[in-house]
């Protein structure tokens, strides 16, 4: 037997954003369009319902939200299929390590000429 007591009240967490004001800074409506194609590529009706719409988008931007921090391979994954992509992100790093190491050097060289 349930003891009602000790049930949870709350609700899931997908919904608990979606029926109060949402919590994050962002345009409201961003991905919609997209996720309209995508539910329409699923197999779900074209007229598809805007409150179903914004429902998903909730759910999805509260999901990536959650899983954190994008990282380097991320990128490197979504691209390993396209040849001419993949090179450009990889020049973009590189180019951003180099842009690390001199603003280190001239912080150094900085730092040297301040203590003379």
């Amino acid at each position: 037997m349930h003891n009602s007591s000790t049930r949870s009240t709350s609700k899931p967490k997908a919904f608990s954003s979606v029926s109060s004001d949402v919590s994050f800074k962002r345009k409201r409506g961003v991905f919609q369009k997209d996720l309209q194609h995508m539910m329409n590529g699923f197999g779900d009706d074209t007229n598809l319902l805007p409150e179903t719409v914004a429902l998903l988008e909730d759910i999805v931007i509260e999901y990536v939200t959650d899983m954190g921090k994008l990282l380097t391979e991320d990128f490197l994954f979504l691209t390993h299929k396209d040849f001419p992509e993949l090179h450009r992100c990889m020049e973009l790093l590189s180019m951003n390590e180099e842009l690390k190491q001199e603003r280190k050097a001239f912080e150094v060289d900085e730092e040297k000429l301040t203590a003379d």
